[in-house]
C-alpha cells in the first residue's frame, strides 16, 4: 500500500471513529414467519442484526417498526442490550415510525407508547428518541411500488388540534429531559413538519431544550409535485438539528407536463448536495447521529456505500468532541 493510500485509510478511520454513522432498519419488517419480531427469542435478533454488522457498520438505530423497545419486558430488553453489545452495535436512536400522538382514534395510546419508548430509550442508553406527525400508511399506498407516488392524509387544519400536537410534544419533552434523553421531530409532508418554516415555527411553538428537529429532507424532495427548495428548507431547520435521517433521490421535471418523477439513489447522486450541507449543518453546531437511508433493493449494502460517502467527507474531529453513542 503507497504511503497516500495510508494516509487515506487512517482518515477514514479517524472519522469512522468520532462521528455516529449508523444503519437504519427500513429493510427489516416487524414480522418473521407471521410472528412479530418482538416475540421471537433473542438468537433471531442477533442473526437479523448479522447483515448490518457485515456491511461494517457499529452503530444501528432501532426502529418500532423492527422492535417496539417501550412494549418490550424488562427481561426482554436486557436481551435486546445484550445482543446489541455481543455484536458490537451502539444505538444513537430509536425511531417511532407512524405512530402520531394526534391520530384522531390511536393518539392517546401513540402517546403512552412514545412515553414507554422514552423509559425505554434511557434503559437502552440511547440518547435520541425520534419521533413524527405522520402515521399508518394508506391502503392505496401500501399497493403501489413508491409509497410516497399516493398522497397520504393532510394535516389537520384546525388550530385545537395544532396546539393539542404541541402539549403533548411539550409533554414528552419534559418526561425525556427526566431521564436523559433528547427528541427529535422528523420532517414529513402534509405535517406540522412539512416544511422548514412549519417545523420550525412547530418546534418553538413546544419551546422545549430537550427537543430538536430530524432534517430528513429526503422525505419532502421525493414528493411528486413542486416542493420547497431544498437549500431552503435546510437553511432553516438545520440550526436546529439533534439527529438526521439522510437519504437521496433522483428528481425529473417536465414542468411543461406537470409532471415529476422520483427515484430513490445514493446520498452522492440524488439532487440533494450533502457535502455542502454537512459543511453547513456542523458550521452551526451539529454533533448527532447520521442514519443512513434508503428504500428499495440491498438495503444495507447502499447503507454502507453511503456511510462510506458521509466519512469521506466529515472533518475529523476530537474525541473530546465524540457524542456519547461513540464513548
Amino acid at each position: 500500500m503507497t504511503s497516500a493510500a495510508v494516509a487515506s485509510a487512517a482518515l477514514a478511520s479517524a472519522r469512522t471513529a468520532n462521528w455516529s454513522i449508523s444503519a437504519a432498519m427500513l429493510q427489516f419488517p416487524g414480522m418473521h414467519d407471521a410472528v412479530p419480531v418482538a416475540e421471537l427469542p433473542s438468537e433471531v435478533w442477533r442473526q437479523q442484526l448479522q447483515p448490518v454488522v457485515e456491511a461494517g457498520f457499529s452503530a444501528v438505530e432501532i426502529s418500532t417498526s423492527w422492535i417496539s423497545i417501550g412494549d418490550l419486558a424488562p427481561q426482554r430488553l436486557a436481551e435486546l442490550r445484550a445482543v446489541l453489545d455481543e455484536a458490537g452495535l451502539k444505538v444513537p436512536g430509536i425511531s417511532v415510525v407512524r405512530r402520531s400522538v394526534i391520530h384522531p382514534e390511536r393518539g392517546e395510546a401513540n402517546l403512552a407508547l412514545a412515553h414507554r419508548t422514552i423509559d425505554a430509550a434511557a434503559a437502552l442508553r440511547a440518547p435520541i428518541v425520534c419521533l413524527g406527525l405522520h402515521d399508518e400508511l394508506l391502503d392505496a399506498q401500501m399497493q403501489v411500488t413508491w409509497f410516497w407516488t399516493v398522497p397520504g392524509p393532510e394535516r389537520p387544519a384546525d388550530p385545537e388540534t395544532y396546539q393539542l400536537a404541541v402539549r403533548r410534544y411539550r409533554e414528552l419533552a419534559e418526561h425525556a429531559a427526566s431521564v436523559g434523553v433528547e427528541l427529535s421531530l422528523e420532517l414529513y409532508e402534509d405535517t406540522y413538519l412539512g416544511s422548514g418554516k412549519d417545523a420550525v415555527r412547530f418546534l418553538a411553538d413546544i419551546g422545549h431544550a430537550a427537543v430538536g428537529l430530524n432534517p430528513d429532507v429526503g422525505n419532502l424532495i421525493r414528493q411528486q409535485r413542486p416542493i420547497e427548495s431544498w437549500q431552503e428548507t435546510f437553511a432553516l431547520t438545520l440550526p436546529h438539528a439533534n439527529y438526521w435521517h439522510i437519504k437521496n433521490y433522483a428528481r425529473l421535471e417536465d414542468p411543461s407536463r406537470g409532471l415529476v418523477l422520483t427515484h430513490p439513489t445514493s446520498l452522492e447522486l440524488g439532487i440533494i448536495n450533502y457535502r455542502d450541507m454537512i459543511q453547513a449543518a456542523i458550521a452551526q453546531g451539529f454533533t448527532g447521529a447520521f442514519v443512513v437511508e434508503h428504500y428499495g433493493g440491498d438495503g444495507p449494502s447502499v447503507g454502507a456505500s453511503n456511510a462510506k460517502y458521509l466519512r469521506s467527507i466529515l472533518p475529523a474531529r476530537t474525541r473530546s468532541h465524540t457524542s456519547e453513542t461513540e464513548k
